[in-house]
C-alpha cells in the first residue's frame, strides 16, 4: 500500500466515523462554531487554527480542506466580499463538506465558500475533469496511460484547479506533513505558486525535534496519523524558505508536546510566511533605522540592518518592511522630496551602506522651525506636562 493510498482510506473511514487519533487538541473561536453542523465538527481533524490570521474581504484557500471546518470557520471571517476555496483529494471528505455548505450559508447569510478536488502537491490539476475525461477514454493499456498523461498536462494548463497568483492567503491544518517526501518540495512551490504578491501562507501542522527514522517512515499507520511524514521544526521553516518566501514567523509554537514515538517528540506549530520578495531593487532614497532589541537584525535576502543606524535601503525591501512582513522594530524615513516610482534608477546592488540623512531631506534644505507641540492633545506646559 501506497503512503497516498493508506492516507486517503484512513480519512474516507475518519469521514465517516470521528477518530480521536487525527487530531489534537485546538481552541476554536465558539461563536464561529454555533453554526457549523456537529457532523463537520466531529469528522474534521486538526492541529491548529490558522484562520485566526485571516482578514475580511480576502480570497483564502484551505489545503486539505476534509469535511470544512476551518473553510467555514473562515467564511464567516472574510465575510460576504471574501471567497474561500477548500482543496482535498478524499471523496467521502468532499461530500461531507459539500453537502453542508449550503447549511452554512443559509445560517450566515452568504454563500462565499466552494469545495474543489485536488492534491495538494499539485494544485493545478482538477481531480474531477480528470475523472470525466478516463471515464470517457478508460486506461487499459500503455497507450492508453501516456494519453491520460497528455490530458493531466493539458488541464493543468487549460483548466488549472487554482491559478497562478489568485490567492490573498493558504491556510492549512495537519495536512502538509502526509505528503510523501519526494513531493514535500512540489508542494511548497505550489503553495508560492497560486499566491498574489505580498499573499501569504499560514500553516498550522505538526513537526519533530529530531529527524523521523525511516522504520518509522515506512510505517502506514503512523504516517496516515501525522507522525511518520513529519518534518523536525528546522526543516518545517527552510522549506519555507527554499520556496522563496520571506517574513517567516512561528506565530504559534505548541511547548508540550501532542505525542512521543521512540522518544521523539512531535507537536504543533503555525507558520506564518510571505510572498512578494522578488523583483527589482529601485533607489528612492529611503532609509530605515532597527529600533532594537537585538543588536542586529537580518532578514530573508541577508540584509543586516545595525540597531540604530540609518541604513539605506531599496524600495523593494522598504515596502516589506513597511508592510509590516518583519514586524515593528523599524522606523522608516521617507525621503523630503519624492522620488517618483517611474524616475527611480537601480539599486546599485542592493549594497547597503550607511544612508547620510542629507540623501533623503536634499542638499538644499535649510529649514528652521519653531519647537514642535510635545504634550498630549491640548498642548501647554502646565502641571503634568512632559515638555521640557
Amino acid at each position: 500500500m501506497t503512503t497516498e493510498t493508506a492516507v486517503r482510506e484512513r480519512y474516507s473511514n475518519a469521514a465517516k466515523a470521528a477518530e480521536a487519533a487525527l487530531c489534537c487538541p485546538v481552541d476554536y473561536d465558539p461563536k464561529y462554531l454555533k453554526v457549523i453542523p456537529a457532523e463537520v465538527i466531529e469528522r474534521d481533524y486538526g492541529c491548529g487554527d490558522p484562520s485566526r490570521w485571516v482578514q475580511p474581504g480576502e480570497t483564502v484557500l484551505d489545503l486539505g480542506s476534509g469535511t470544512g471546518k476551518i473553510c467555514f470557520i473562515a467564511s464567516q471571517v472574510v465575510g460576504p466580499t471574501g471567497r474561500v476555496i477548500g482543496v482535498d483529494m478524499t471523496d467521502d471528505m468532499l461530500e461531507v463538506a459539500r453537502r453542508n455548505a449550503p447549511v452554512v450559508a443559509g445560517r450566515i447569510g452568504h454563500d462565499n465558500v466552494e469545495f474543489r478536488k485536488g492534491r495538494i502537491q499539485d494544485l493545478a490539476l482538477d481531480l474531477e475533469r480528470l475523472d470525466a475525461e478516463l471515464a470517457a477514454a478508460p486506461v487499459r493499456d500503455a497507450n492508453g496511460w501516456l494519453a491520460a498523461e497528455a490530458a493531466a498536462a493539458r488541464l493543468r494548463r487549460e483548466h488549472p484547479l487554482v491559478p497562478d497568483a489568485s490567492i490573498d492567503v493558504v491556510v492549512s491544518n495537519c495536512v502538509l506533513n502526509l505528503v510523501e517526501p519526494h513531493l514535500k518540495a512540489q508542494m511548497f512551490a505550489e503553495l508560492f505558486r497560486v499566491l498574489k504578491v505580498g499573499g501569504r501562507a499560514v500553516i498550522s501542522d505538526i513537526v519533530s525535534d529530531e529527524i523521523v527514522p525511516d522504520h518509522l517512515q515506512r510505517d502506514p499507520e503512523l504516517w496516515s496519523g501525522c507522525i511518520s511524514g513529519a518534518l523536525t521544526e528546522r526543516e518545517f521553516l527552510a522549506a519555507f524558505e527554499q520556496a522563496g518566501f520571506h517574513g517567516i514567523e512561528l506565530v504559534k509554537y505548541d511547548a508540550a508536546p501532542w505525542r512521543t514515538v521512540a522518544g521523539i517528540e512531535f507537536r504543533s506549530i503555525t507558520v506564518r510566511a510571505y510572498k512578494g520578495k522578488q523583483g527589482p531593487c529601485l533607489e528612492r532614497r529611503q532609509a530605515i533605522i532597527y529600533k532594537g532589541p537585538g543588536k542586529a537584525f537580518t532578514d530573508d535576502d541577508g540584509h543586516t540592518f545595525r540597531r540604530g543606524v540609518r541604513e539605506a535601503i531599496c524600495d523593494k525591501t522598504f515596502q516589506l518592511i513597511k508592510a509590516g512582513h518583519y514586524g515593528d522594530a523599524f522606523e522608516l524615513i521617507e525621503p523630503f522630496t519624492p522620488v517618483p516610482l517611474a524616475e527611480a534608477k537601480t539599486y546599485a546592488s542592493c549594497k547597503q551602506a550607511v544612508r547620510d540623512p542629507r540623501e533623503t531631506k536634499g542638499t538644499d534644505y535649510a529649514t528652521t522651525t519653531e519647537a514642535a507641540a510635545c504634550c498630549a492633545p491640548g498642548g501647554g506646559s502646565g502641571e503634568g506636562s512632559s515638555c521640557c
